[in-house]
């Protein structure tokens, strides 16, 4: 389950949509990937360090940190879509600030301007070694508001 800090937190409802919605899908599972705070308009979500998903250097993959990051702003756009509605990610750019290495990485996805059909999010990713957070990845994603739920 979630972890959720002293911000606000989302409807009791949308965390379970949400977490639910987060249980189906198979690359954050295979990653190893959890939802640590569900908040309107704002999720996180932390990927522990492991070989399995490391480059050869042993920072964390680009490709890990952008699927966190990717599915961070989802599920924050998610947070504010009605109920019987699905997101798709239309697009999205990320920048590799620095090497990602430490203990996990924690990618926070915020909606910075929602929509009917279209919304906006803002990307970041953190590495995390202790009390230590330092910022590796900034991007930003347009995710779509689909009718209908493709899961049922």
């Amino acid at each position: 389950m979630t972890e959720q800090t002293g911000q606000e937190q989302a409807a009791p409802e949308v965390r379970e949509r949400i977490q639910a919605s987060f249980d189906r899908q198979g690359l954050m599972r295979h990653l190893g990937a959890r939802l640590i705070r569900i908040a309107p308009g704002s999720v996180h979500i932390a990927l522990a360090a492991r070989p399995e998903v490391t480059q050869q250097n042993g920072y964390f993959h680009a490709g890990a940190t952008s699927a966190i990051a990717d599915t961070a702003g989802g599920y924050a756009a998610f947070t504010l879509f009605p109920e019987g509605t699905s997101v798709l990610t239309v697009e999205y750019k990320i920048n590799l600030l620095a090497p990602a290495e430490g203990d996990r990485i924690e990618a926070e996805g915020t909606v910075l301007r929602p929509g009917r059909t279209l919304t906006v999010c803002r990307l970041e990713v953190f590495a995390v070694r202790g009390d230590r957070r330092k910022l590796v990845a900034a991007g930003q994603q347009t995710l779509i508001c689909v009718e209908g739920r493709p899961d049922q």
